[in-house]
């Protein structure tokens, strides 16, 4: 693969817009002669908790609005995941808050840091976050997420050992990436880098496409 472009994908579990954007990206790799290095970043509500504080009263309903359209459109299934990866509450004034244990988000973000570790990042985050996403309630329990993470090529039972022992490298490795993040030239996610040119949003994919194709990017043999 050293020939291949490559394009940096700073991606989070909470995400409904990486969600949306994930099995084109997918495709892209197995379609074209592209690597994706999969970044995985803590969401916006525990990187920047104060977000949704600042943002305009309509923010909520339009986004309500907004990601349930997309995915349609894109033909996918979507239902805001229970649990929520993220846990959040109310406080006295109403305003939305990020609880200070995060067990869900933690331990997703760790497991993506080591499918990306293993080469097998976007496969994991595609067969994740279609659970999370996707409406499989409880997503959480039973088999689903060893099931996800055997269709994407890993060990769930051998990765959950490793987030446990490894749990300060995985986080150095995450706050790498959320350094590298901020240097791309965006915050939010998903957000693709290519030869240090960010494009944001699921919506700009096509755009980015069409980046790649003007610097020569070339379909697989027999694709």
């Amino acid at each position: 693969m050293n020939d291949f472009m490559e394009i940096d994908l700073f991606w989070s579990f909470r995400s409904p817009w990486s969600y949306l954007a994930t099995k084109r990206l997918r495709d892209w790799q197995e379609r074209y002669e592209l690597a994706i290095n999969f970044r995985v970043v803590y969401p916006i509500a525990v990187r920047m908790p104060e977000f949704f504080h600042q943002v305009q009263p309509q923010w909520f309903s339009y986004f309500a609005t907004d990601v349930h359209r997309v995915a349609e459109y894109l033909e996918l299934p979507f239902v805001w995941p229970k649990p929520d990866p993220v846990l959040q509450y109310r406080d006295a004034e109403g305003r939305r808050q990020t609880a200070t244990e995060q067990p869900y988000i933690g331990r997703l973000t760790r497991l993506g840091a080591l499918a990306a570790e293993a080469g097998r990042g976007i496969e994991f985050a595609d067969e994740v976050s279609a659970l999370i996403w996707g409406g499989t309630e409880g997503w959480d329990r039973g088999d689903h997420l060893t099931k996800a993470a055997e269709r994407s090529g890993l060990d769930l039972g051998d990765m959950d050992r490793r987030v446990i022992a490894e749990a300060d490298r995985l986080e150095s490795a995450i706050e790498n990436n959320q350094s590298a993040h901020e240097r791309a030239g965006h915050w939010g996610v998903p957000t693709c880098a290519f030869r240090g040119e960010p494009f944001f949003g699921q919506d700009r994919l096509d755009v980015l496409l069409w980046r790649l194709k003007k610097e020569g990017l070339q379909t697989r043999p027999g694709r």
